[in-house]
C-alpha cells in the first residue's frame, strides 16, 4: 500500500513539475488528433490513452467520475436524438420514429471523442496550478489580454460562487421553494440578473483597486520558465502517445 502511494506521488510529480508548455502542447495535439479521428477502433484507443494519462497523473477516480457525470448529463440529449436525425439503415423504431445505424455509430463516435478529450484535459491541465498555466500561455505567445482574462476568471470564480450561494440563501430565507411553474423561472431569472449586476460591480471595484496599485495592463511574470532536456523527452513521449491512434487509423485505412 505504501509503495503504491509513493509511486502515485512520484507519477504526479512527474506530470505536474514539467514545464507547463509540455502539458498545454500535448493537450492541444491530443484534441486535434481527436477531431481528425473517425474510426471507432482508433477512438477507443484514444480513450484508453486518456485513461492511461489519468493513471499517470495520479488523479482521484472518484473525482473524475463526478466530473464525467456532469458532462455525460450534458451529452445525453445529443446522444439520444442523433440516431433519429440521421438517415440510413434502420436500427429500431420508437414512437413512430426510426433510428438509423449510421446515427448510432455517429453518436458512439462523439461519445468516445468527447470523453477522451475531457479525460485528457483533466490529466494534463487540471493537475497544474492556474498561475503555471498562465505562465505557459505567456511563454507560448498567447495574447496578454486573454491571459489576464483567464487568470482573473480562475481567481474570482470562487467569489462569484459565494455570491451565488448568498443569493440562494436569501431566497430560501424568504420561503422560496422551486417548482415547475412560472414563478420559479421568473425568480431564477431575477437571481441570475442580480448575480450579473453584482459581478459587474465587483469587477469594477477590482479594476479600481488594481489601478490604485499601479496596474497598467502589462503582465509581469515573477519567474521565467526554463525548458530543460527532460521537458523535451516528456513532450516527445506524450506527443507520440497522442498521435498513436491517428497512426492506427491510417494503418486500418491502407
Amino acid at each position: 500500500m505504501l509503495a503504491s502511494q509513493l509511486q502515485a506521488q512520484h507519477q504526479l510529480r512527474w506530470l505536474s513539475q514539467t514545464d507547463p508548455r509540455v502539458n498545454m502542447l500535448t493537450a492541444g495535439v491530443f484534441a486535434l488528433a481527436a477531431v481528425l479521428l473517425h474510426s471507432l477502433t482508433a477512438l477507443a484507443l484514444l480513450l484508453g490513452i486518456a485513461l492511461t494519462l489519468n493513471g499517470l497523473a495520479g488523479t482521484q477516480w472518484r473525482s473524475v467520475g463526478k466530473r464525467l457525470l456532469a458532462f455525460e448529463t450534458f451529452m445525453l440529449l445529443l446522444v439520444v436524438l442523433l440516431p433519429f436525425s440521421i438517415s440510413g439503415q434502420p436500427w429500431f423504431s420508437l414512437w413512430g420514429m426510426t433510428a438509423s445505424m449510421e446515427g448510432g455509430l455517429q453518436a458512439l463516435a462523439i461519445i468516445l471523442r468527447a470523453n477522451a478529450v475531457v479525460l485528457a484535459l483533466l490529466a494534463l491541465l487540471a493537475i497544474r496550478e492556474p498561475i503555471n498555466l498562465g505562465y505557459g500561455a505567456a511563454a507560448l505567445g498567447f495574447s496578454p489580454k486573454l491571459i489576464h482574462l483567464f487568470m482573473m476568471t480562475v481567481r474570482y470564480i470562487q467569489v462569484l460562487g459565494e455570491e451565488f450561494q448568498r443569493l440562494r440563501n436569501a431566497m430560501k430565507a424568504r420561503a422560496f421553494v422551486p417548482a415547475s411553474n412560472w414563478h420559479t423561472w421568473r425568480s431564477y431569472g431575477w437571481m441570475m440578473g442580480m448575480l450579473l449586476v453584482r459581478s459587474m460591480e465587483r469587477g469594477q471595484r477590482i479594476v479600481d483597486a488594481m489601478r490604485c496599485r499601479g496596474f497598467d495592463g502589462s503582465l509581469y511574470l515573477n519567474q521565467q520558465l526554463r525548458w530543460v532536456k527532460a521537458d523535451s523527452v516528456a513532450l516527445s513521449l506524450l506527443l507520440l502517445l497522442s498521435l498513436l491512434p491517428l497512426g492506427l487509423q491510417l494503418l486500418l485505412e491502407s
